[in-house]
């Protein structure tokens, strides 16, 4: 859907703005981006081409598509770094083709859509995205955000150290990282959104210890994105809901004023 800030008038896309191009001699989009590959999914034609255009200037390779139909053609023949993903497709919607998408790949998918609002950024969130950044947007902004979040996924490879089939187990609690669920000391499947479990993982690589909400952000492989803390309080009481059922003591214990704490005691094998 059309919402840009890059625009004169309605469906009628200018140059770039001075704002907008690459600062080559600051070096402001050095080698980490700069060869980047981009999947963009937008159905709105003048931003598509606008937005295309725009990261080409910034050193990017970008392959554009109008439709969820269309991503999963290219996907099927091309590799990329990041998709930057509308909510309001024709056909299936954002959020629909990341909650598929995510059942077979971790790539980084960045959220760009007017539907802005709390809640949907929190649903993104929750589904695995690793941004959001609502309509309209400034090219630099998009351009910032792309960086930090290839950054973020290039160290997630260097910050793992648990080993991808290790299973974890807690209180009769038992998490898999290579299958992504959790069951419960009665053997049940405890159904966890893609950043509940991301979070889960973080709390039991960093059990007993006191971990802050931006600590939290960092060790659960940055699906948080730029969330506030409010979010991430979101997130943990959701989570601390869907595991404390069982006990008298909650598993996931507040520090006033610095964080949380994962109290159980944890066995990796």
């Amino acid at each position: 859907m059309s919402n840009m800030q890059d625009s004169g008038r309605p469906g009628q896309p200018q140059r770039p703005q001075e704002a907008d191009r690459p600062f080559c001699e600051e070096n402001l989009y050095d080698s980490p981006v700069t060869a980047s590959r981009i999947l963009l999914v937008e159905d709105d034609g003048p931003l598509r081409t606008l937005t295309t255009r725009n990261l080409r200037e910034h050193g990017f390779e970008v392959s554009a598509v109008a439709t969820g139909a269309e991503m999963w053609v290219t996907l099927e023949n091309e590799a990329f770094d990041v998709i930057l993903l509308d909510i309001m497709l024709p056909g299936s919607s954002g959020f629909d083709i990341l909650r598929r998408l995510r059942q077979t790949q971790d790539v980084p998918v960045i959220f760009v859509s007017a539907r802005g609002g709390q809640e949907d950024r929190i649903i993104g969130l929750e589904l695995g995205a690793d941004d959001f950044l609502p309509k309209p947007f400034n090219t630099r902004e998009l351009v910032a955000r792309i960086g930090a979040v290839l950054r973020r996924h290039k160290g997630e490879v260097r910050h793992q150290p648990e080993p991808a089939d290790r299973n974890v187990t807690f209180e009769g609690w038992t998490l898999s990282r290579s299958r992504r669920e959790v069951r419960a000391p009665s053997g049940l499947q405890v159904e966890l959104t893609s950043a509940e479990f991301d979070l889960l993982s973080a709390f039991v690589s960093q059990p007993q210890r006191v971990i802050g909400r931006e600590r939290l952000i960092e060790l659960s492989r940055a699906r948080l994105g730029e969330s506030s803390d409010r979010s991430v309080d979101v997130l943990v009481s959701r989570l601390r809901a869907k595991l404390g059922a069982a006990h008298d003591t909650p598993l996931i214990r507040t520090v006033r004023g610095v964080g949380y704490m994962f109290t159980a005691k944890v066995d990796r094998s």
